[in-house]
């Protein structure tokens, strides 16, 4: 384990469009400690190509390939080539901004924390900014993240060398394992902290947010009910509350 280095984890599937984008938000960050792990998830489209063009200038950028089996599945590949000591989740279609790396590693140190994310800015497919930013609490624990998960994959940030049993649950379908890791992580650490700075970008399409809401509803309480044991009435009341902070989070 490297103990500067940052594994930044990046499943690809089917992004020709905006690998590249990503792509250049990791070479133009001011933090130079990186690692950039692609799983290739079978794509269809040649964004492989893409990738392979800028591995081929940095040695920094890493490709691996695997056939189709979601995206879990994909980040718990990179994971399992990770060198660095931090990990970072950045999916093929988003961005950060230039001292994102830089501005959370240091948040992380002055917070002695195993886990930062930042707030996130909202953007269409073109990168125009369509919602207010996403603006994450500074601080927020196991039960927090139960009712609203502010940590956005893309945004956060943690320290391997504080957690364990860090990979994604595949048996969920891509279907909130995201949010089923997190939870895993928040019993091993007191709390979460939230970096007060915009500092990446969250591509959305104009008919995504109802339709992943209404797609998650029932994911989202069987990883309360099934996963965390919390009881009917307890993963209930905790849906409740997910359900009326994301009306809130996508409002405006």
């Amino acid at each position: 384990m490297d103990n500067n280095l940052v594994s930044i984890i990046t499943p690809l599937y089917n992004s020709e469009r905006f690998v590249g984008q990503t792509i250049e938000s990791v070479l133009a960050q001011t933090y130079p400690h990186w690692e950039m792990i692609i799983v290739n998830d079978g794509s269809k489209d040649k964004g492989v190509d893409v990738v392979r063009r800028y591995a081929a200038k940095d040695e920094r950028i890493k490709l691996f390939e695997q056939p189709n089996g979601g995206c879990a599945s994909a980040r718990n590949h990179g994971l399992r080539e990770a060198q660095g000591r931090y990990y970072a989740f950045l999916d093929s279609d988003d961005y950060w901004d230039p001292t994102f790396l830089e501005e959370q590693i240091r948040f992380m140190e002055e917070k002695n924390a195993a886990i930062v994310t930042s707030c996130v800015r909202r953007v269409d497919e073109k990168g125009r900014e369509i919602l207010q930013p996403q603006i994450v609490p500074e601080r927020m624990d196991y039960y927090d993240i139960l009712k609203s998960c502010n940590l956005p994959c893309l945004a956060t940030v943690i320290d391997a060398s504080k957690l364990h049993d860090i990979h994604f649950r595949e048996e969920l379908h891509n279907l909130r394992d995201d949010y089923a890791l997190w939870l895993s992580l928040m019993k091993q650490t007191d709390y979460a902290y939230g970096n007060q700075k915009v500092l990446a970008n969250y591509r959305i399409s104009a008919n995504q947010v109802t339709g992943n809401k209404r797609k998650v509803i029932i994911p989202q309480f069987m990883v309360n009910y099934k996963v965390e044991k919390l009881g009917f009435f307890r993963s209930l009341y905790y849906l409740c509350h997910w359900a009326w902070n994301g009306y809130k989070k996508y409002r405006k």
